[in-house]
């Protein structure tokens, strides 16, 4: 099944999975253009032309796809791709990059016709644009629009054939991962000042992390995994901790400290054997690579000679001599290239019998950063040795750190160990000592500490860029920072992502029927997505029924993925719902036809007079203190959706007589500061909605003696007074009960209507009881 949406003048057909059609997103843009195509192509035939075109195009567009970029338009001989259009992984520039960078060495080392060798410039560009998330797809024109995307053309005018050219902030954000040369700033049609250039040269492997500072906070999470490892090692009963948390967490800092305190049990030396899986390792088995070079001490740069040597010192005291001799070679293969073929996988099995036979020989402690972005061969590596560790009875333990996204199966007895916020003390005492190691002012605690959300990486992040000359006044979003969170939001599915976006504008306190009412879906439908949401860690419970952000930086991230046009519609059906004020407990319960009839004519529905009517009008006009408004859940249900902003902007229609205004058509909900004990508004009576004229069935009306009437009234009356109802007292609301006078007598369990005169009492039988949801103030 499909949803038809209206973007702009255009239909786009999409799947029910993304409720909102466009976002706002920082896209990385590649752009690649032949070099003297038109000298080229004049000097050739049109069918060898053709020919190369094929080549050309098939070698890019291979290249793209294998490094997840979407091919929006090929323009001649010039090829445009996104990076990041629909889900980003933190790493979006670092893969166009590289795909640029690959996609000159493929065209190098590719056959062309009649021995011709083409030549590419390419330009990369980061930026914010609006795409559209239906078209974004290979071959989908139109899918991006921003000034990013003339950039990125720009660009690769400025780069030499053969050479990929990056804007600034292409550049900060490989910076680390690629190899980059700045040249001298550029001048650019239109733009003043020139434009800076860099040229990236190729990749390259990330050190450590530095963790020279002390370690604030965690102390219960690492006495945790202390404990969990220890008894591993200490029983022979092998292990798995997961050490879960959000980028920017502390991980990293976390693993560092537990190798550093963690180096004995019971007196026996642990061996710690540690490898981090880089983003998109050029081969799979990669991390498997880095683990053996950590046991040997092999380096990156060493001969093949010091390599064998390293590796013969490392596996006499394990293997026989035959054995060492015959593994030596597998291993460095193994270590030259961890690509995934047989031979890298021969490899890798002869060093997992390794780690395993050093376990026996001296407790072990294999940890893995960042396991998430392993393939699948890394996870299979590890579940084989610690099933192999499980079966021999050896004392090995097994962590591994990764985002809570992270899905792969892990064993029966692995432990799962969740790092949370920092508390505020703990984040100002952090603050505090990185403005102090930065030679900025400590007063600026004050203003950071509402901004980093307990995450140690945000502090740094944003304290980096204060050095970096950030302005103090508006202290934007750090770019790291807004790439991480994006990845975050990224891994969400569209409606839990459009659930985040609409609670991104909203701010405070979140509800489902807030978020209900602004994406304009029906009551409870985002319930499950907020509960996942909770799951995911990007939201945190907050009172009974109401949900906040995890992260300040999620909240801003989340609220400026939505195009303007969204922000204004999702933030005007939030807030148009009326305020449903206290009834007086004299006021009549009306039926929906018997409301509608009241407003054309009191008299009509009251025809004794003044004691009904004028009650019904407390309602519907409102008391001095607040206006209680009468809604239609009718109405409510046939509100646009997505497909007309304009039209769901507009002012409701006068109607009625003599000019007399409708209530505007939305679902009451209690404002965010609820009572405890009794989950409505403080100081506020009972709320009452008009029901649907399907939603109750029709009562009978029926007369009951007056003084059972007012007896059975009396009580609920004085229950209500003071505006709470006490804890002893069902709250959950009944059918709307209020009708025309008619003779005959009352029957069991019926209401006497109160404030009418003598003689004119009428009741109704109570129709079946309906739970309100928690999260509403009136429900019919």
């Amino acid at each position: 099944m499909t949803t038809t949406l209206i973007v702009g003048d255009a239909l786009r057909t999409i799947t029910p999975d993304w409720p909102v059609p466009e976002e706002r997103r920082t896209v990385t843009v590649l752009f690649a253009d032949i070099v003297g195509s038109t000298a080229l192509v004049d000097r050739l035939d049109p069918e060898d032309v053709r020919a190369l075109q094929r080549v050309y195009f098939d070698t890019v567009a291979g290249v793209l796809h294998r490094w997840q970029g979407v091919v929006e338009k090929y323009v001649g001989d010039a090829v445009m791709a996104l990076f990041g259009a629909r889900n980003s992984d933190g790493f979006d520039a670092y893969r166009a990059v590289r795909a640029g960078l690959e996609i000159q060495a493929a065209l190098d080392r590719r056959p062309m016709v009649g021995n011709i060798r083409l030549r590419v410039r390419v330009g990369v560009a980061t930026g914010e644009v609006v795409v559209d998330l239906g078209g974004a797809v290979s071959g989908g024109h139109g899918v991006a629009s921003g000034a990013v995307i003339t950039t990125a053309a720009r660009l690769q005018e400025y780069a030499p054939p053969g050479a990929v050219a990056l804007c600034a902030a292409t550049a900060r954000a490989t910076a680390g991962l690629i190899t980059q040369r700045q040249l001298m700033p550029v001048p650019v049609a239109g733009r003043v000042p020139p434009m800076p250039v860099w040229h990236a040269v190729g990749p390259v492997r990330p050190g450590a992390d530095q963790h020279d500072g002390p370690l604030i906070g965690r102390r219960r999470e690492l006495a945790t995994i202390r404990d969990q490892l220890s008894w591993a090692i200490r029983t022979r009963n092998p292990r798995w901790v997961s050490l879960v948390g959000p980028t920017g967490s502390g991980r990293s800092r976390l693993l560092h400290e537990l190798t550093r305190g963690l180096t004995s049990v019971d007196g026996s030396p642990v061996r710690w054997c540690v490898t981090t899986c880089q983003p998109y390792p050029d081969q799979v088995l990669a991390p498997i690579a880095e683990l053996l070079r950590g046991l040997a001490g092999v380096r990156h740069g060493d001969s093949a000679a010091v390599v064998h040597d390293r590796l013969v010192a490392a596996l006499t005291p394990l293997f026989p001599p035959a054995q060492v001799a015959t593994a030596v070679p597998a291993l460095q293969r193994l270590l030259g290239t961890p690509d995934g073929s047989a031979a890298a996988l021969a490899g890798a099995a002869i060093c997992r019998e390794v780690l395993l036979r050093l376990a026996a020989y001296r407790p072990l402690i294999v940890a893995v950063d960042d396991v998430d972005r392993a393939g699948p061969a890394v996870s299979r590596f590890l579940h084989a040795l610690f099933s192999a560790a499980t079966a021999r009875g050896l004392p090995l333990a097994m962590l591994t750190l990764h985002q809570p996204q992270w899905t792969d199966t892990q064993p029966g007895p692995a432990r799962r160990v969740t790092i949370r916020p920092l508390a505020t003390v703990q984040s100002g005492r952090m603050l505090r000592h990185l403005l102090t190691r930065a030679g900025q002012p400590v007063a600026l605690v004050d203003r950071l500490l509402p901004l980093v959300g307990g995450r140690p990486g945000h502090a740094a992040a944003y304290v980096a860029s204060i050095v970096d000359g950030a302005d103090l006044v508006a202290l934007p979003l750090p770019e790291a920072v807004r790439r991480a969170v994006a990845a975050e939001v990224d891994h969400l599915d569209g409606e839990r992502r459009a659930v985040l976006m609409a609670a991104g504008i909203l701010g405070g306190v979140i509800s489902s029927a807030t978020i209900d009412r602004a994406l304009g879906w029906t009551p409870g439908r985002s319930a499950p997505a907020l509960r996942g949401l909770v799951t995911a860690g990007l939201l945190l419970p907050h009172r009974a029924d109401g949900y906040a952000f995890a992260a300040p930086a999620l909240r801003q991230v989340a609220a400026e993925r939505l195009p303007r046009a969204l922000r204004t519609l999702f933030a005007h059906r939030a807030t148009e719902a009326p305020r449903l004020g206290p009834v007086p407990a004299d006021a009549p319960r009306l039926g929906p036809v018997q409301a509608d009839a009241l407003r054309a004519d009191p008299a009509a529905v009251d025809p004794v007079g003044a004691g009904v009517a004028g009650a019904a009008r407390a309602v519907l006009k409102g008391s001095a203190a607040r206006t209680a408004e009468v809604v239609r859940l009718d109405a409510v249900r046939s509100r646009v959706g997505l497909d007309n902003v304009p039209a769901a902007l507009a002012p409701a229609p006068r109607s009625g007589p003599a000019g007399r205004r409708r209530p505007t058509p939305t679902m009451a909900t209690p404002p965010a500061a609820l009572t405890r004990v009794t989950n409505r508004p403080p100081g506020s009576s009972r709320l009452r909605a008009v029901a649907l004229a399907g939603d109750v069935p029709p009562i009978p009306a029926v007369t009951a003696p007056t003084a059972r009437a007012r007896s059975a009234a009396a009580p609920v009356a004085r229950s209500n007074s003071g505006g709470h109802w006490p804890s002893d007292v069902d709250r959950s609301p009944v059918g709307i009960r209020a009708v025309p006078a008619a003779p005959g007598s009352a029957g069991p369990g019926a209401h006497a209507a109160v404030g009418a005169p003598p003689g004119a009492v009428r009741s109704v039988p109570l129709a079946k009881p309906i739970r309100r949801p928690q999260n509403l103030a009136a429900s019919a």
